[in-house]
């Protein structure tokens, strides 16, 4: 346990900032996961709905700072290319 008031002061706010950034990781998370699913499923409509949400989802975390910025672009990055390819395969079947 933290001896001096400034070293409680700061655990207790550490403690609030991981509970927060807990919230958004856990959220662009959630988004993520769901599309990648829509992606693995082929519905170009709800994957692209999907990546798009997850992609703001993303940037409102790295924006709190609960991720780094570089984090949310290698992951968004990931996404629209599957995406890309999604649409690639789409566009030879019309």
């Amino acid at each position: 346990m933290a001896n001096t008031k400034s070293a409680q002061k700061r655990a207790r706010q550490n403690e609030k900032r991981r509970l927060r950034n807990r919230l958004h990781k856990s959220r662009a998370r959630t988004y993520v996961k769901k599309a990648r699913l829509a992606l693995a499923a082929g519905d170009l409509e709800a994957a692209v709905e999907a990546v798009r949400k997850a992609a703001s989802m993303l940037d409102h975390a790295a924006s709190k700072g609960a991720i780094h910025p570089n984090n949310a672009a290698r992951r968004k990055s990931r996404l629209m290319k599957r995406l890309a390819q999604l649409q690639a395969q789409a566009q030879a079947q019309a």
